[in-house]
């Protein structure tokens, strides 16, 4: 059963994705979450704070995972492979989790801005030093490590924009191909 905070946190993850945060007003997230305005805020404090448990979450879980599974892999290639169907998987599954971590940085004062963007720069410094690695044991071949890790992280997060899972290709099919893509992408020509 859904607690009143979790039923505050989803509403506000529909209507910052929908409308953005400047557009979504404290009466709309009362209303979404079925509660009255003056109740809503023993739930979730400020509004920014709601905005940026969010995206708290969703940066720490993605970290974590991230780590678990570059110590399940003793080699560059497979970590990668790994990095890209997890990063698939978790932005075709929770879309409007990326509209919200990725559109809505600018909406946050400057000290909880900086703590978000430190949680995005530390998830993106397990790519790079996975990219690193490969390059350093010659298994990866790329002009620009960094634009590589951009490339990637680009890449795999565009399937929150499109992916359907009642398409014709599965989420586990698309993570696949994703990972093989990846790695073309860094092994180089051949």
């Amino acid at each position: 059963m859904e607690t009143t905070g979790e039923r505050v946190r989803d509403a506000a993850l529909e209507l910052f994705a929908e409308r953005g945060y400047h557009g979504t007003g404290i009466r709309q997230l009362a209303e979404r979450a079925g509660l009255s305005s003056a109740s809503l805020y023993h739930y979730m404090g400020t509004k920014e704070d709601l905005l940026v448990a969010i995206m708290r979450e969703s940066l720490e879980r993605l970290v974590g995972e991230a780590m678990t599974l570059i110590a399940e892999q003793s080699a560059p290639p497979q970590q990668v492979a790994a990095l890209v169907r997890m990063h698939v998987r978790a932005h075709a599954e929770r879309p409007r989790e990326t509209r919200v971590v990725d559109g809505e940085v600018g909406a946050l004062e400057a000290g909880t801005r900086e703590e978000i963007i430190g949680l995005r720069d530390r998830y993106e410094q397990i790519w790079q030093g996975v990219i690193d690695a490969g390059i350093d044991a010659g298994e990866f071949h790329v002009g620009s490590p960094s634009v590589a890790r951009r490339a990637l992280l680009e890449m795999c997060s565009g399937v929150a924009r499109w992916y359907d899972d009642g398409g014709a290709l599965s989420l586990d099919a698309l993570a696949d191909q994703y990972a093989e893509m990846g790695l073309r992408l860094l092994v180089g020509p051949s």
